[in-house]
């Protein structure tokens, strides 16, 4: 029988005070982030492990406050059997090598768990350090199936876990949303060749919506650092789709929108989480009738977002950040296990706790309350958004 606990049972139960952490940029300049940490007996070290500068960091950033929010309520409410949350909090700056660098510096600090990474090839790489210390490694928002499972040697990684969709997932979801729901039976796609996330979602969409009897008219991509799309975006306004699928991030996707717009392809447009933030980069007109799936839509959880906002000044930006905070409520949810098994934190034993208490056990997070499956991938519905006036807007669950 699986384990079940809220998060506000685990706070009423949970044992210390204020989050502690270290703010280093592995190889570069370190600062504080939090209180002063208790004596090192009465800690319990967590990596977190982000690109808080660099061109990614607006996702690494996200994460982080989603993390260090929700571990800084449990410290405030008195910890974990005592012992305080010690954050161990790096900068990978977006680099797979850093973060590789980042990490093992961090099990040389003694941490029980880590989380992180956020982006896919730093967190790939992570994945496979990690193995050698069996560490329980929860990424909030690293989508590649690879993360948690080498389906060419039929491996899961066991001690890895995320609280995202994957690749496969948001593709398949949004081809059987764009079919069975929204009725389109002529797609095309438009996609950044050469980038694990943009190439999982795209191939996965095109396979489901052929399976289930529609015609992928067109198939476009485009290379990293392009700003001109007109000749992808022309080739497809000749095939007449009905929709075209967009598996790329916010910035590109603005500009997309805007070209399709300049060329008279106006059809709507469909996405993944990467369009989380696409209001501020396209117009009202050129989202009309578009719809992207997401892992949490605003009004959602109104306690995490008022807290987010009194701690950090501003509302959460995008969905990065409670993902990251449901990745530290999943790592604790095992953290407890391991403590009330009387274990020492950072042994092999303790870890081992960690992992079992998350595999088995189901999470309230303010993403919604999910178990994993067998790839150690979250097992949830997806919010699916629309816009109004421009605006985001939850449509439906799906």
């Amino acid at each position: 029988m699986k384990k079940l606990i809220s998060r506000r049972q685990f706070l009423a139960a949970a044992g210390v005070v204020a989050a502690a952490g270290a703010l280093s940029a592995c190889g570069s300049s370190s600062s504080t982030a939090g209180s002063a940490a208790a004596s090192a007996g009465d800690t319990i070290k967590v990596g977190v492990l982000a690109p808080l500068t660099g061109e990614v960091s607006n996702y690494g950033l996200a994460v982080s406050n989603g993390v260090q929010l929700y571990l800084e309520q449990v410290n405030e409410a008195g910890g974990i059997n005592g012992k305080q949350i010690e954050v161990i909090l790096m900068d990978e700056q977006g680099d797979a090598t850093q973060a590789v660098n980042c990490f093992t510096q961090m099990v040389d600090e003694g941490i029980t768990g880590l989380i992180g990474d956020v982006t896919t090839a730093p967190t790939l790489a992570v994945v496979a350090e990690s193995q050698d210390y069996n560490m329980p490694m929860v990424t909030a928002s690293a989508t590649a199936e690879a993360v948690t499972y080498d389906a060419e040697t039929d491996t899961v990684y066991s001690n890895v876990f995320r609280t995202t969709f994957t690749d496969p997932y948001q593709g398949i979801k949004m081809a059987d949303y764009a079919y069975e729901k929204l009725g389109y039976r002529k797609a095309a796609v438009i996609f950044q060749k050469g980038a694990d996330y943009n190439e999982g979602l795209a191939e996965n969409f095109e396979i489901e919506f052929e399976a289930n009897g529609g015609e992928i008219v067109a198939s476009e991509s485009y290379s990293k650092g392009d700003v001109d799309f007109k000749t992808q975006l022309t080739t497809i306004l000749g095939k007449n789709p009905e929709v075209v699928f967009c598996p790329n991030y916010y910035e590109d996707v603005g500009q997309i929108l805007a070209q399709a717009e300049s060329v008279g392809l106006d059809v709507p447009f469909l996405g993944g989480d990467g369009w989380d933030g696409v209001a501020g980069y396209a117009t009202a007109d050129q989202l009309k009738d578009s719809y992207f799936c997401a892992n949490y839509a605003v009004g959602a959880a109104p306690e995490f977002e008022s807290a987010y906002e009194e701690k950090y000044g501003e509302a959460y930006p995008n969905g990065f950040a409670p993902l990251g905070y449901d990745a530290a409520v999943t790592l604790c949810y095992g953290i407890q296990a391991a403590e009330e098994a009387g274990l020492e934190p950072a042994t092999d034993e303790y870890k081992q706790a960690v992992i079992d208490a998350i595999k088995n056990g189901t999470i309230e997070g303010v993403t919604g309350s999910f178990t994993f499956d067998e790839h150690n991938n979250p097992i949830k519905t997806a919010a699916i958004l629309t816009f109004e006036n421009g605006e985001a807007v939850l449509k439906e669950q799906y």
